[in-house]
């Protein structure tokens, strides 16, 4: 039950009466960039910024440390493990704050910042149910009913041995299949996670966002044109039975949905583009256009809506980092190559060279702001954190259309 305030009749008399409403429920999924890769160490670049600046103060309390959302509660399902090790299933729940990211360090996806502005909006309890696992593909991995088995092209067909075959079916779905098992688990007793869950008033799921895209970007075997107009057609078939499963699976016909464009690199001009590495040069714009398309399907208007992230991209902190993989680390090498140096002659070789290569103000922007590689958005506390954000605007204002 909420409590809302109401005036009465021409003297203006307030009371305080009791209105029946469900609490509701917003969930997330995807691979490793809604896991969620920012570090709290990235706090800092976040004010360094004007324009980001106004975010650092809801991100974080008056005292410096990370917020605490107070009505609003996550209940997570991820893993942890690092390459060639069996993945571990991790659940996490309580108050939102950061630390619902990827199970290394105190790190955080879109979700934080998401439950902060989407708070903002509505001003009343919510709950987060977030599912994502890196490394995992729209096409396989998180392919639902409607999308049928995954189909083989000719060529990898016949690259490709049964027991391959049979893997590759053992493995179509079913992490789609873990993601709506875990989000009807926590809906039996939504309660568990959120103390103000009230069984008669019961819930709403209001909301999903799907943030993706890599996997399927450099999957070159699923995508033979991918480098093609219409390359990337294929996601867009995937994500519009997406929906529509996720939809009837958790009984919610008309459910918003935000789709998070990939947004690696940031938006192309003929200056970034020189940057980005040959290989997702020329296909990067293809899924992109893929991953937006359901959203301009007649069957979605005014319920769903594609956010392109790469709008967040911070150029500075990408440049800087350039650096640090194309001229510092070979530098260092090279300095290094043939010579017998002790660790301390090591450290000042290397903060020699580093002077070099860097100004003291471009040093502490990298080491304010930088924590990861740049398909992971950098680590990048200011990026992820207008993500987040801009996912919350945009399911407000699917909220707003269906509301008129």
């Amino acid at each position: 039950m909420r409590k809302i305030d109401v005036m009465i009749g021409v003297f203006g008399l307030l009371v305080t009466v009791t209105q029946a409403k469900p609490l509701k429920v917003y969930i997330l999924a995807g691979q490793s960039n809604m896991e969620g890769q920012a570090t709290v160490s990235t706090f800092d670049h976040i004010g360094m910024d004007p324009k980001t600046a106004p975010m650092l103060k809801d991100m974080r309390t008056e005292e410096g440390t990370p917020r605490v959302c107070k009505e609003v509660y996550i209940s997570l399902l991820t893993a942890k493990g690092g390459w060639g090790k069996t993945p571990e299933p991790v659940e996490k729940s309580g108050e939102l704050t950061v630390g619902f990211g990827a199970q290394k360090g105190l790190k955080f996806g879109p979700e934080f910042t998401f439950g902060i502005y989407m708070h903002k909006h509505i001003k009343e309890p919510f709950l987060i149910i977030k599912t994502a696992w890196g490394g995992k593909s729209l096409n396989t991995d998180f392919r639902s009913p409607s999308a049928g088995p995954y189909v083989w092209n000719e060529k990898l067909a016949a690259s490709r041995t049964d027991e391959q075959k049979e893997q590759k079916k053992k493995a179509t779905g079913v992490y789609y299949r873990l993601m709506i098992d875990y989000v009807k688990k926590v809906l039996i007793d939504p309660g568990k996670v959120h103390p103000a869950y009230n069984k008669k008033d019961g819930y709403e799921i209001a909301g999903f966002v799907w943030f993706h895209g890599f996997n399927d970007m450099v999957d070159r075997w699923t995508y033979p044109n991918r480098n093609k107009p219409d390359g990337y057609a294929l996601y867009s078939e995937l994500l519009s039975h997406f929906i529509r499963d996720v939809r009837k699976d958790l009984g919610a016909p008309k459910m918003p949905f935000v789709i998070g464009v990939i947004g690696v690199d940031g938006v192309p001009t003929k200056e970034s583009e020189a940057k980005v590495q040959a290989r997702y040069r020329g296909i990067r714009p293809g899924i992109r256009k893929a991953m937006a398309a359901p959203a301009s399907m007649p069957e979605f208007k005014d319920n769903v809506i594609a956010v392109h992230t790469g709008k967040y991209w911070d150029y500075e902190l990408h440049e800087l980092a350039d650096r640090q993989w194309k001229q510092l680390g070979p530098k260092i090498k090279e300095a290094e190559k043939n010579k017998q140096l002790t660790r301390e002659q090591k450290k000042a070789l290397s903060e020699k060279i580093t002077n070099e290569v860097y100004t003291p103000h471009e040093l502490m922007i990298l080491k304010a702001g930088w924590s990861n590689k740049a398909y992971h958005y950098l680590g990048s506390a200011k990026i992820m954190g207008q993500i987040g954000k801009g996912f919350a605007d945009a399911m407000a204002e699917l909220n707003s259309k269906q509301d008129d």
